[in-house]
């Protein structure tokens, strides 16, 4: 069994991911774990950094975080290998394009299982494995702000400082049920003209989940673990298009610097980043 320590990047075969996986190969004094949902294209991915020249290139493990049984697969897989996990970025995400003809109410449904669901399962998952000195980075968006919210009452709501996970839950399940009947603009959640309304959603739900997961887990000095999540900016990738202002690689730079803040620091843990610095996503 290795006692290397491992990291893992889930949605790592291109994009951000990609790029995440990249810098820890190069940074990261440990196994890194390409993760995808598709195996030829995680393959691929690996056999592109090696061609790159990277020499420490990752290993790749199958992982759909919409798929309950596929997380499991993974988890059962890094503790029988490893007994334990050190780094997760939690970056597998979907976005439908502005121009898409799927209905609102399953373009809601399908970006909520991956983007909030799916990665509230692989942390329920494989946080039992986290070990001393552990990082956990969300990687959010710029998209979830607060203020896409328009009811007060319902800001109130999910910005309350006692708030639980399953409260959370359902709150986005609210959300959810509200497309289906067409009535989420009214209930204050935002309207479904608007680009990329669900993603915002979804994403304000993983801002929360971090700020839950940090006060549920208080930073203790003998587990000194972090949990944070960030903001890369709006990058050249699929998902952002083409006319984004910065590259993948420098979309990584946030979170692979959560990622390496070093053994003992108290801070940062339940925080937004971007940039490299602690930012406000309430507003």
């Amino acid at each position: 069994m290795s006692t290397k320590r491992i990291a893992v990047v889930t949605g790592g075969n291109k994009g951000i991911g990609y790029e995440i996986v990249k810098y820890l190969c190069k940074k990261y004094a440990g196994i890194v774990y390409l993760t995808a949902r598709n195996e030829g294209r995680g393959l691929n991915a690996c056999e592109k950094l090696i061609l790159e020249g990277v020499k420490n290139p990752p290993k790749f493990h199958q992982l759909d975080i919409a798929d309950d049984e596929s997380i499991e697969k993974f988890r059962d897989y890094l503790k029988e290998t490893h007994n334990g996990l050190d780094v997760l970025v939690n970056n597998a995400a979907i976005a439908y394009h502005p121009n898409s003809h799927v209905s609102f109410a399953e373009q809601a449904e399908k970006t909520m299982r991956i983007n909030f669901t799916g990665t509230l399962n692989v942390c329920k998952a494989l946080f039992p494995l986290l070990r001393p000195h552990a990082r956990v980075v969300h990687v959010s968006s710029g998209s979830g702000r607060l203020g896409k919210i328009t009811n007060e009452s319902l800001k109130m709501e999910l910005t309350m400082p006692d708030l639980t996970e399953s409260e959370l839950v359902d709150l986005m399940q609210q959300f959810l049920d509200a497309t289906k009947v067409g009535d989420h603009e009214s209930k204050g959640w935002p309207n479904s003209t608007q680009p990329y309304a669900d993603y915002a959603v979804s994403k304000i739900g993983l801002n929360i989940l971090t700020e839950i997961q940090a006060r549920d887990n208080p930073y203790d000095e003998d587990k000194d673990t972090l949990i944070n999540c960030c903001c890369p900016g709006p990058c050249l990738t699929d998902m952002a298009g083409p006319h984004a202002t910065k590259t993948a690689t420098e979309g990584a730079e946030t979170p692979v610097y959560l990622v390496l803040i070093p053994s003992g620091s108290e801070q940062p843990h339940g925080k937004y980043y971007t940039e490299l610095k602690e930012a406000s996503w309430k507003y």
